[in-house]
């Protein structure tokens, strides 16, 4: 009993450190100037992140779910306006459809001897050029936190570092006790760092894969209502085409007449 007793006495005497992220913020009650800007522009760049990624994520998808539309009901209409009607205004394909009508119509009024198919191939190229740099808007962003990042965190770290160092000097200890705490304290602006760098770089990977694959549809699409307006409608992709009539059932055979 007087042994549990005289070290709970000195458990109580010993100065008590505390470490952790709000120490690093706040050493001794004062503001840490540069680890709070550290820390906030390191929270500016995950929720730009992330706030990136579920934007981007969501007009992809509505781009890939309007595909279905196009494959299932624009290529049955008669003509490409009417089909044009069918597809949702302000949406890529229906972007693509107006302007190839549009550089149709525009090279009608042309006095040049420039060839149509040229023509209107350039103008679907700018479109399909424009949708493009509006699908990879924003991930330039994530680029850049994902390779900076982790340096702004070390910077943190650097200058946490730096200050623990100096305020062990001043106080003339440089015990294991003294220094892996503060040093350690400080790590953690490292870590933040990469824990902002890591999703952003799969968040640029993965959106950027999405617009590869949007890309290469937009560019089979745009062939083809290339070569649908070049053959004045006779030229349709083979999934337009109207599902064969099933073959009719064979007839039964007539029962014998009875005697």
């Amino acid at each position: 009993m007087l042994i549990t007793n005289i070290l709970a006495a000195a458990g109580e005497a010993a100065p008590q450190n505390k470490f952790g992220f709000m120490e690093m913020m706040f050493p001794g009650g004062e503001p840490n100037y540069i680890a709070l800007a550290v820390a906030a522009i390191l929270a500016i760049m995950s929720f730009g992140s992330f706030y990136i990624l579920f934007t981007k994520w969501m007009e992809q998808s509505k781009i890939l779910k309007q595909y279905e539309g196009v494959r299932t009901t624009f290529w049955r209409a008669p003509t490409l306006r009417e089909g044009a009607t069918k597809l949702e205004k302000n949406s890529a394909w229906r972007q693509l459809v107006d302007d190839g009508l549009s550089a149709e119509d525009q090279h009608a009024r042309m006095t040049d001897a420039l060839e149509a198919h040229d023509w209107m191939h350039n103008s679907l190229s700018r479109s399909e050029a424009s949708i493009n740099a509006r699908l990879a808007a924003g991930l330039p962003f994530l680029a850049t936190v994902g390779a900076t990042s982790p340096f702004i965190g070390l910077f943190g770290t650097v200058v946490g570092i730096y200050r623990a160092l100096i305020a062990i000097g001043l106080a003339g200890s440089a015990s294991i006790d003294k220094v892996a705490g503060p040093v350690g304290e400080a790590l953690i602006m490292t870590a933040i760092g990469l824990l902002v760098a890591v999703p952003a770089v799969l968040a640029y990977n993965y959106l950027q894969a999405r617009n590869k694959r949007i890309a290469e549809l937009l560019t089979g699409f745009s062939s083809d209502v290339l070569a649908n307006i070049s053959s004045k409608g006779a030229v349709k992709p083979a999934a337009a085409a109207a599902p064969a009539a099933k073959p009719a059932a064979p007839a039964k055979p007539a029962a014998p007449a009875k005697p």
